[in-house]
């Protein structure tokens, strides 16, 4: 079964990153810039919120406020969900589906290390189930078990 940690070792993305001061236009110009949809938001080096594209657009374009003027802790979400590079992609699965999120800090420690999407969780499955189906039908034509 693939672990976060997995996914972050194949990824080239630095984490990415704006503090709760910071404006929300310059949190949607480092999404853009990195074609990103998320960033976490840091104080101090400590995680305290996550901001993405779709917090801006509901909390900041819908209701006619500038995103120029607004800072990105009157929109991010507080109250974050992480996960650790030892937790399953089966669990990272779960907690996305049964909050509705896209986006998972990784943390070490009291520290953020990256973040994966629901992209990323797929984008391994998918790799998962095809290195199975590789085993599977390697067994079958009688050319070895392929997990010893």
């Amino acid at each position: 079964m693939a672990k976060v940690g997995d996914v972050l070792a194949q990824k080239e993305d630095a984490l990415h990153y704006v503090a709760p001061t910071d404006t929300v236009l310059s949190a949607l110009e480092i999404m853009s810039a990195r074609r990103i949809r998320a960033v976490v938001v840091l104080d101090e080096g400590r995680l305290v919120g996550i901001v993405a594209e779709r917090d801006c657009a509901l909390k900041v374009l819908l209701p006619g406020l500038e995103a120029a003027r607004t800072t990105v802790e009157q929109v991010m979400t507080h109250d974050v969900v992480t996960v650790t590079p030892t937790t399953s992609l089966d669990r990272c699965m779960v907690e996305m589906t049964t909050r509705s999120i896209r986006h998972l800090p990784v943390v070490h420690g009291a520290r953020v290390i990256g973040m994966i999407s629901v992209g990323d969780v797929v984008k391994e499955t998918m790799r998962e189930q095809t290195r199975h189906i590789g085993y599977l039908e390697s067994y079958i034509k009688g050319h070895g078990v392929p997990y010893q």
